[in-house]
């Protein structure tokens, strides 16, 4: 025989609570009266879908023991589906619940067939997006899984790294600070037939212009005060493997020779020594800086730009990248929340709608560290946008399909689906549109798979 699954009862009315005990026996139905009970039997069943009346005892005519045990729920089980039972009359507590992280509300008085329905999708619901969690976690991550996006710019990124990372091609990758340029490298070596070599990566910013070319090109014995032992240098070490100079741009008059002349012949010499020694290894650079106008300006050689320049990737900043703020943010709560033992945190919709407006300057990288300083200061297990440091964002700036056309409805999907972490039936209430109108536009759009 099929066990049934359980269904949750929150009700202090002893005769509803029996009416829809009856009503729902197609469930294994689980019932509470109050606030502590109805706790405890979410730790113990672990329900897909509750039913819950706001008013509780001991102030069963006021919605506020109904609000704090809505986000205790969703504190302790973040993936429930929570249905609130109102008054008639009751529209803005409602709407206050669904805001606070409820699937749906319903309206008193109590009729089976329609709450029945609701139920249904909300299992069906739950169901679904269990199975989408399994599917990914049974997918083996690939060198560009650390690399969350949904915005189109980016993803034609991802496309070029995956299409260039098989050849010996020179790579430049542009872009602000903390964009995520190391990680693309790294991709660009992990995607190439290099890959069992070593990822060499030296920041050309980071190291004194006298110590600079000993760290890139090796030193012989005796070659300086203190050169006690033969010492290969960087390019050396990335034999039959990547090197990745990073901020390239910062790289000296007289060092930027010394590389044009290696990127010419693949050979070079240590610091003091005769012998010309052979390397085989792809090149990789990265710059925050407009080397176009270096060269205007006499500060960098032109020549050398275009060997390194045979691939150019420029990397959009975060505030540029349609959504991705608040689909990282979502990741990140997990990630640290895990790191840090703080158990389930739950990223309410004013944190992720305020990270989606703000501009993050300092980019990826700003963001991983907002993220982490808001999961280990958070008081509890909801973060707000106060937790992040950020003004929560008016309501009223939500974008809905009415209101535009075109690329419009496109970027307020995507935006959407962001904020919402993919829940379908969210992002739909928030456009303004229907379930089979969402799935349409998925298709429509190529978002089908970025949706899962």
């Amino acid at each position: 025989m099929t066990e049934k699954t359980p269904l949750l009862i929150i009700e202090d009315d002893p005769a509803l609570l029996t009416q829809m005990t009856w009503a729902f026996e197609q469930y294994a139905p689980v019932r509470a009266g109050e606030r502590e009970e109805a706790l405890a039997q979410i730790r113990r069943h672990r329900p897909s879908v509750v039913t819950m009346d706001l008013g509780l005892p001991p102030r069963p005519d006021e919605p506020t023991e109904g609000f704090q045990l809505l986000q205790d729920i969703l504190a302790i089980a973040p993936d429930t589906k929570v249905i609130v039972l109102t008054g008639q009359n009751d529209h803005a507590n409602a709407l206050k619940a669904v805001g606070l992280g409820a699937y749906d509300f319903y309206s008193k008085p109590f009729q089976p067939e329609l709450l029945a329905l609701m139920i249904e999708r909300a299992f069906r619901l739950h169901a679904l997006q269990a199975e989408n969690r399994k599917l990914l976690a049974r997918r083996t991550p690939g060198v560009l899984g650390e690399l969350l996006t949904r915005d189109p710019q980016m993803l034609k990124v991802c496309s070029t790294v995956e299409k260039v990372a098989g050849t010996n091609a020179t790579v430049m990758l542009l872009g602000e600070s903390g964009t995520g340029k190391e990680l693309l490298a790294r991709a660009v070596h992990g995607l190439s037939p290099r890959r069992d070599g070593r990822f060499v990566a030296i920041n050309c910013a980071a190291i004194p212009e006298n110590l600079l070319e000993s760290e890139l090109f090796g030193y012989e014995k005796g070659a300086f005060t203190g050169a006690a032992k033969q010492t290969p240098g960087k390019i050396e070490a990335a034999h039959r493997g990547t090197l990745f100079l990073d901020e390239i741009g910062d790289l000296p008059s007289a060092l930027q020779a010394k590389i044009l002349r290696f990127l010419q012949d693949r050979t070079l010499e240590r610091l003091g020594g005769r012998q010309e020694i052979a390397v085989d290894v792809r090149v990789v650079c990265a710059t925050h800086q407009d080397l176009r106008a270096m060269i205007a300006q006499g500060r960098f050689r032109e020549d050398l730009y275009y060997r390194l320049a045979e691939i150019v990737v420029s990397i959009p900043p975060l505030r540029a990248r349609k959504g991705d703020a608040a689909l990282l943010a979502h990741a990140l709560v997990r990630l640290y929340a895990e790191e840090h033992k703080r158990g389930s945190l739950t990223l309410l919709a004013d944190a992720a709608a305020a990270i989606e407006a703000h501009t993050w300057p300092g980019n990826v990288r700003e963001l991983q560290n907002c993220v982490k300083r808001a999961v280990i200061m958070a008081e509890g297990e909801l973060l707000r946008a106060a937790d992040f440091g950020l003004a929560p964002r008016p309501e009223g700036e939500t974008r809905t399909l009415r209101d535009v056309r075109d690329e419009a409805e496109r970027d307020a999907v995507v935006r959407v689906l962001s904020r919402v972490n993919g829940n379908l039936s969210r992002a739909a209430e928030m456009l303004g549109i229907s379930r089979p109108t969402l799935y349409d536009l998925l298709n429509r759009f190529g978002l089908k798979e970025a949706s899962r």
